[in-house]
């Protein structure tokens, strides 16, 4: 199934996560998995929304909760969320955190 109106084609939807990440944190390190291929058929790949994990470390995030840590990302993914995303597993660390 198609995504929904604006969706990118589902390889240029890992890039297009990291160029958003990249610009509003600039992380130390950044790693992104597209575990879509291990919800095909759920109810929620559906309507052809991606899942990923997300693992980011950034000085952006010291001093934030996990909560504003994880708004913080969902606020930089803007439109992806809605149009290329289904559901974000993430990992937000300032650099002086163990990971």
């Amino acid at each position: 199934m198609s995504g929904p109106a604006g969706a990118l084609p589902r390889e240029q939807r890992a890039p297009a996560i990291r160029a958003a990440l990249e610009a509003a944190f600039a992380p130390d390190r950044l790693e992104i998995r597209d575990d879509s291929h291990r919800h095909a058929g759920h109810v929620g790949a559906q309507d052809g929304r991606g899942h990923f994990h997300v693992e980011i470390v950034s000085a952006a995030f010291a001093g934030m909760t996990s909560i504003q840590r994880h708004r913080a990302v969902y606020a930089a993914l803007g439109p992806l969320m809605t149009t290329d995303i289904h559901a974000l597993q993430i990992r937000a660390l300032a650099p002086t955190e163990p990971e």
